[in-house]
């Protein structure tokens, strides 16, 4: 699944050039706000990370681990994106906007991948060895959404905004919720479907719930009050 990563720093110069120009492509194609490939190259500090990302896991794989989180910090400085350099990532990954993106150590992500600002790529301990998630191809991620653990998110899987997903998601699925919970799989709905945006709030149904509580005790007080008086 990940034996072409980097292949961009094999290729000479032309290629090399073909190899960027593919990666901006892919920016066009899923943002409809871009206008260009020029301004792609010049203002999307999620093509910036991942080209910073492409030159700092070349140095980490060759053993230079200092320079490469050296250049990994530097990255996440001028963007706001941080992408260790020993996490494998696949060809035209897109982060769009990307304030607060953090992609771990032992994190791989596929071919085609979208993550949107917030997303965390993290681990759940200090544990030594795969300790990151792993995402298919085509996996989409919404904004704020936390997926810890070494587990793997499958291909073509979609996580709501601020999801926070600790299991497996198996391919063409959809999670949400805290813990997240797949409501969708293979186009047909598990449980009740949510979008990114409605995702429910687990403060305001434990609200619901003690208001229905308070209301069902205060009919009975009133019958017992009632028959108290008769």
């Amino acid at each position: 699944m990940f034996h072409q990563r980097n292949e961009v720093f094999s290729l000479n110069f032309k290629e090399t050039v073909s190899y960027v120009r593919s990666e901006i492509e892919s920016v066009k194609q899923r943002d409809p706000a871009a206008r260009s490939a020029f301004e792609i190259l010049l203002t999307y500090s999620g093509l910036h990370a991942v080209l910073i990302y492409r030159i700092a896991h070349k140095l980490y794989i060759n053993r230079y681990k200092t320079a490469a989180r050296a250049l990994s910090q530097f990255g996440r400085l001028v963007t706001g994106i941080e992408i260790h350099p020993g996490a494998k990532i696949g060809k035209r990954l897109f982060i769009d906007h990307g304030a607060g993106v953090v992609i771990g150590e032992t994190a791989e992500i596929g071919n085609d991948c979208l993550l949107y600002q917030g997303v965390t790529l993290g681990g759940t301990g200090k544990g030594k060895g795969k300790r990151h998630p792993t995402l298919g191809n085509n996996v989409m991620i919404g904004c704020g959404a936390k997926v810890l653990g070494p587990f793997k998110v499958g291909d073509n899987a979609k996580i709501a905004a601020n999801a926070v997903v600790l299991d497996a998601v198996p391919a063409n699925a959809t999670a949400v919720g805290v813990p997240a919970r797949v409501v969708r799989r293979n186009g047909v709905r598990v449980t009740q479907d949510l979008d990114q945006i409605h995702i429910p709030d687990p403060v305001a149904q434990e609200l619901c719930r003690q208001r229905s509580k308070i209301e069902e005790l205060e009919r009975e007080l009133s019958e017992l009050k009632s028959s108290v008086k008769e």
